[in-house]
């Protein structure tokens, strides 16, 4: 089983991970954390800029869904529910299972499948554990509270090791 905390790329937030990209890497499936990554979490609603990148996506041929560790599914299922796209809730992230889970809803394999997020503990290392690309961005509304601001601050040196492998690519 991999093991590693360092995202295959870097983006400063999710609007930079452009469906030409997406194609360019043979992406059919992008897997989505929602708090932080799609939205912050004191927002409640997707706004039209989300909407419109989520339309691209679709133009381009990928498929997004939410893949979340909300312990409670009403956030989750409201904000999907409003967008039309399909969500996998408690997903577990580092486990597998939820990103297995999501791909056989899509009907991807693992090579054709990203995931972005902004933590490197459960989406990137959930990512790296399940064979798929791991993309991080940074925090949408910056870390909130003192525990995010200490995981926020414990990522640095690897989103920094992170960085300095995509300027050779």
């Amino acid at each position: 089983m991999p093991f590693s905390l360092i995202p295959d790329r870097l983006f400063p937030r999710y609007s930079d991970v452009t469906p030409a990209l997406l194609r360019r890497l043979d992406i059919r499936l992008l897997l989505c954390d929602l708090d932080y990554t799609l939205a912050p979490r004191s927002v409640s609603r997707p706004d039209s800029a989300l909407r419109a990148w989520l339309a691209d996506c679709g133009r381009a041929g990928v498929t997004v869904m939410i893949l979340s560790n909300n312990r409670s599914p009403a956030r989750v299922e409201a904000f999907c529910g409003q967008l039309g796209i399909r969500y996998v809730g408690h997903a577990g992230k580092p486990g597998r299972r939820g990103y297995r889970e999501a791909m056989a809803l899509a009907g991807a394999a693992p090579e054709h499948t990203a995931m972005l997020g902004d933590k490197l503990l459960t989406d990137v290392l959930g990512a790296k554990r399940s064979g798929v690309l791991a993309l991080m961005v940074e925090p949408l509304g910056g870390p909130v509270g003192a525990w995010n601001r200490v995981l926020h601050g414990l990522q640095r040196p690897f989103k920094w090791i992170a960085r300095r492998r995509c300027r050779k690519l």
